[in-house]
C-alpha cells in the first residue's frame, strides 16, 4: 500500500507541476483545482490496478473514485478555461503573498498534490481488503455515491445555465437544487466522501477514512469554499445575495424560508 502511495505521490506532483507552470503561462492558479479533482482520479485508478483486493472491489473502488475525479476535473477545467478573470480565492493569495510568486504558487500546487495522496486514504483501505465479495457497507457506499455524484452534476449543471442565461447577470441563481441550498454542489460533494468512507469501512483501519469527510467539511464550510464564494457573491450583488441567504439554508438542503 505504501509503494502505491509513493507513486501516486510521484505521479501527482508532476502533474500539478504541469498546471503550474500552465498556471505561469495563463495567469491564473485556477488550474490548481484542476490538478486537484483529476489527482483523486489518479489514485483511484492506482489503488484499483495495484490493489490486491478481489476484482469486483477494486472495480468499485476505480470506478467510484475515477467517475468522480474525472468529472470534477472536466467540469472546472471549463470553469477555468472560459472565465474571463482568476478565482477570487487566488487573487486574494496573489495580494496577500505579494513577492516570490512563483515559488509560493509551486509548494501550493505541490501541497494539493500531497494532500489527493492523503484524501486518497478510502481508496488504498478499500483496495486492501482481502474479504471476499461486497459488504453490505460497500453496496450503501455505491448507492449514496451514485445518489451523491447524479446531485452534483445536476447542480453544476443548473448553476452553467442560470450563468449562461441572458438576464442573469447581477442576480442569484434560484433554479433547482439551489432554492434549497445555497452550495448544493458542495452539499453533494460532501456526501461522496462520506460514500467514500462507507467503501473504506469494511477495511481494516477502515474507521480512518472518516478523515476524508472530515476535512471536506471543514474545508467546505470555514475555509475555501462557502467563506470565499459568499463573500465574492456580496460583492457583486449584495442586495439580492442578502436576501438569498436569508431565504436558504447554506449547506444542507432544506424549503426556503
Amino acid at each position: 500500500m505504501m509503494r502505491v502511495a509513493l507513486i501516486g505521490a510521484g505521479l501527482l506532483c508532476a502533474l500539478q507541476a504541469l498546471f503550474w507552470l500552465w498556471q505561469r503561462w495563463t495567469h491564473n492558479a485556477g488550474w490548481v483545482d484542476v490538478g486537484w479533482a483529476l489527482g483523486l482520479a489518479v489514485m483511484a485508478l492506482l489503488a484499483a490496478v495495484l490493489g490486491p483486493a478481489p476484482l469486483e472491489r477494486r472495480i468499485l473502488v476505480g470506478s467510484m473514485g475515477g467517475l468522480h475525479g474525472l468529472r470534477l476535473g472536466l467540469h472546472l477545467w471549463h470553469r477555468v478555461a472560459t472565465e474571463p478573470h482568476e478565482d477570487g480565492r487566488y487573487q486574494a493569495l496573489r495580494a496577500a503573498w505579494k513577492t516570490g510568486l512563483d515559488l509560493k504558487f509551486f509548494a501550493f500546487f505541490q501541497g494539493q498534490a500531497l494532500l489527493d495522496v492523503l484524501l486518497g486514504l478510502p481508496f488504498l483501505l478499500a483496495a486492501w481488503n482481502p474479504r471476499p465479495g461486497l459488504h453490505p457497507l460497500e453496496w450503501a457506499a455505491a448507492a449514496l455515491w451514485l445518489v451523491a455524484w447524479i446531485g452534483e452534476s445536476v447542480a453544476d449543471r443548473q448553476l452553467q445555465r442560470f450563468k449562461a442565461r441572458p438576464g442573469s447577470r447581477g442576480l442569484t441563481c434560484r433554479d433547482g437544487l439551489w432554492r434549497y441550498s445555497r452550495h448544493p454542489n458542495y452539499f453533494f460533494e460532501w456526501l461522496v466522501w462520506m460514500a467514500f468512507l462507507l467503501l473504506a469501512l469494511p477495511a481494516p483501519f477502515g474507521w480512518t477514512a472518516v478523515l476524508g469527510p472530515g476535512l471536506m467539511f471543514y474545508f467546505l464550510l470555514r475555509v475555501t469554499g462557502i467563506p470565499y464564494t459568499e463573500a465574492q457573491s456580496l460583492r457583486s450583488r449584495p442586495e439580492d445575495y442578502a436576501r438569498y441567504q436569508r431565504e436558504t439554508s447554506p449547506f444542507f438542503p432544506w424549503f426556503p424560508k
